[in-house]
C-alpha cells in the first residue's frame, strides 16, 4: 500500500488493536468540529491531495481515484496522528487535530516527474493502486503549504473516464453521482471525505478490519440505477453520503459520493 505503513508490523499489535489506535479512530468517529472558518483565508486548514498523473502514461482515473480515497482515510488512523506509547503527541498531531476541529477540506493537485518525487518529501502517505498514485498529504493552513507543493497544478488535467467493471467483492463500494461531472481533482477530494465517514461511521472492530485490508475500497461512477439503490441503502442508515460546501465545481449541498460498507 504504502511506503509509510500506518500500523505496526509487530505480530502482538497486528492481532487487535491497541488503546492508541482505539484512541485515534475514537477521534474520527466523533465527527468533524465544524469550526468556522478564520476571517483570513490564507489561515484555512485543508488536507493536499497530490495526484500522480504522468503526462506519457497517465493512470487510469479509477484506480487514481481508489488511491486517493486510500490515503486519506489511512493518514487519518496513522500512529503519527496520535499519542506515542508514552502520551507524548505524534509528529502530525497538532495539526491533524487543528483540522479535524475545522471544516474538513482537501484540496487535490497534481504532479508529474520531479514534482511527484519531491512531493514524496513532505509528510504524507502514498498510496499505489494498479500503478496509479496518490499522496495524501498532512493538513495545514493553504496560506503555509510546502513550496513543493504550492507551485502543483490544481486543475488543468482531468482523466477519462474507464471501465473498471463491476465493484470487488468484500470491499467497501464508494459510488460517486455521475451526473455531477467532477474532474478527478473535485472527485478525489470527495471521494477522500467519504472513506473518512465511512471509517468513522464504522465500529471500532469493523474499522479495524478494514485496516487490515490497507483500507482498500472500489470507488465506481454509479449509474442512475446504481445511485438510486445507493440513496435506498443511505435512509436505511446503511451507508454514509458527502455533502459538497459548493465551492467548486458543484452546488452548495449537493451530495457527490455515497460510501457502502
Amino acid at each position: 500500500m504504502s511506503s509509510d505503513p500506518a500500523f505496526s508490523s509487530d505480530p502482538a499489535v497486528m492481532s487487535g488493536p491497541d488503546s492508541r489506535w482505539r484512541e485515534r479512530h475514537a477521534v474520527l468517529a466523533a465527527g468533524y468540529g465544524g469550526r468556522d472558518d478564520p476571517a483570513d483565508p490564507a489561515l484555512v486548514l485543508a488536507m493536499p491531495i497530490v495526484l500522480h498523473i504522468p503526462k506519457a502514461d497517465p493512470p487510469k482515473r479509477t484506480a487514481l481515484l481508489e488511491a486517493a480515497a486510500t490515503a486519506a482515510v489511512a493518514l487519518c488512523l496513522d500512529e503519527r496522528v496520535g499519542f506515542t506509547e508514552d502520551g507524548e503527541p505524534g509528529p502530525w498531531h497538532e495539526d491533524y487535530s487543528a483540522w479535524v476541529g475545522a471544516r474538513i477540506r482537501k484540496v487535490s493537485r497534481r504532479a508529474r516527474g520531479a514534482q511527484w518525487l519531491a512531493a514524496q518529501e513532505v509528510p504524507g502517505i502514498t498510496v499505489d493502486v494498479d500503478g496509479a498514485q496518490a499522496r495524501a498529504l498532512v493538513p495545514g493552513p493553504v496560506g503555509e503549504l510546502d513550496p513543493r507543493i504550492k507551485k502543483l497544478q490544481i486543475g488543468g488535467t482531468d482523466l477519462e473516464h474507464d471501465e473498471p467493471g463491476p465493484p470487488e467483492p468484500g470491499l467497501p463500494v464508494l459510488w460517486i453521482d455521475s451526473a455531477l461531472e467532477m474532474t478527478v481533482g473535485k472527485a478525489s477530494a470527495q471521494v477522500g471525505h467519504a472513506s473518512m465517514l465511512l471509517a468513522a461511521a464504522m465500529s471500532e472492530k469493523q474499522c479495524w478490519d478494514w485496516a487490515q485490508n490497507d483500507f482498500r475500497c472500489s470507488v465506481r461512477d454509479a449509474s442512475p440505477e446504481q445511485w438510486a439503490e445507493a440513496v435506498v441503502r443511505l435512509k436505511k442508515s446503511e451507508a454514509v453520503a458527502v455533502r459538497d460546501a459548493g465551492f467548486t465545481e458543484v452546488a452548495p449541498g449537493s451530495m457527490t459520493v455515497i460510501a457502502v460498507p
